[in-house]
């Protein structure tokens, strides 16, 4: 063979490789996945857990989403924070709470798979328990979770419940660095006295964390006297489960907090996991609306009504 015949040889050769090379599929690690935590529900209330992909449709602004990835089980890690109100209000329900927390860590934790932490809040914010996978850590965490005591209260003038900031702390600080289904169980009568963040803070820090909020309503009926305040803490407590996809659930003669928890173990128990590539590119960091239901009727779906599309 020639010199020229096996330059034109090597030259053919290497424009079929990059041929090749360009038909191949590229793949970007800009496109996001956005994770939708869901649970659904039958017209009496009960939990139906046999849905397939195909049994749901998904939306943004409007605009119908593929759904890339599904799940249907209760085995993916899970990471809970959980942040009990210590504030004065709390202090004759606080026991029976503490018991009734305890007893559901202790079914539903799953050691050295789940993650959970302790913040109790009132004045001030005390993250009892950083993330930990110890079943044991958490049993004597929870021990030291109390009110604060009368004295405290008047060396801080009458005292205070930062119920936003804890929210707001434990979404930003610790469930934004976290991957995978993450919740907060908020157990307080709703009522907040000194925050500096507000409700819609803690809405959207949830949001921005893909943190579900599961609020427990458990309130002391003489704690505010002729002034009452249970009426705005219920909306309070609605407004960030709704908001964040989660589920609110309120403490009464009927239902007793052990009750309550007995149900969100089962509702945590029976979640989908579904995730979608946005159609639209994020050039400008914004939040978006998310409309996830289920095809067929009758069924009501619970997931987060927006996200933040971070550019």
């Amino acid at each position: 063979m020639t010199r020229r015949s096996v330059l034109q040889g090597v030259a053919a050769l290497c424009g079929f490789r990059l041929a090749r090379a360009q038909d191949q599929p590229t793949f970007s690690t800009e496109v996001k996945v956005v994770n939708v935590l869901a649970t659904v529900r039958n017209k009496t209330g009960h939990l139906v857990g046999d849905l397939g992909k195909d049994d749901f449709s998904l939306s943004e602004d409007g605009r119908p989403q593929t759904i890339r990835y599904f799940l249907r089980e209760s085995n993916l890690p899970l990471t809970l924070g959980l942040l009990v109100d210590t504030s004065g209000s709390q202090r004759k329900v606080l026991d029976e709470g503490r018991a009734a927390s305890l007893d559901f860590l202790d079914r539903v934790f799953r050691e050295n798979k789940d993650h959970v932490f302790i913040m109790q809040f009132d004045t001030g914010i005390q993250i009892r328990q950083p993330l930990t996978s110890s079943i044991h850590k958490l049993d004597d965490a929870m021990a030291y979770v109390d009110s604060e005591t009368m004295r405290q209260l008047r060396m801080q003038d009458g005292g205070g419940t930062l119920l936003y900031d804890a929210v707001v702390r434990a979404a930003d600080e610790i469930m934004k660095k976290q991957t995978g289904r993450k919740a907060l169980i908020v157990l307080s009568d709703g009522v907040d006295f000194g925050s500096e963040a507000t409700l819609n803070d803690a809405v959207e820090a949830a949001q921005r964390a893909d943190t579900l909020i599961y609020s427990i309503l458990y309130s002391d009926p003489d704690a505010y006297g002729i002034l009452g305040g249970g009426h705005d803490g219920r909306r309070v407590l609605e407004r960030l489960s709704e908001d964040s996809g989660g589920s609110f659930y309120e403490v009464s003669k009927k239902q007793t907090v052990e009750n309550l928890f007995a149900i969100l173990e089962e509702e945590l128990r029976n979640q989908y996991s579904l995730g979608y590539v946005s159609d639209k590119p994020v050039t400008l960091s914004e939040f978006r609306r998310i409309q996830l239901t289920a095809r067929q009727k009758g069924l009501t779906v619970q997931a987060r009504r927006r996200y933040w599309a971070q550019r």
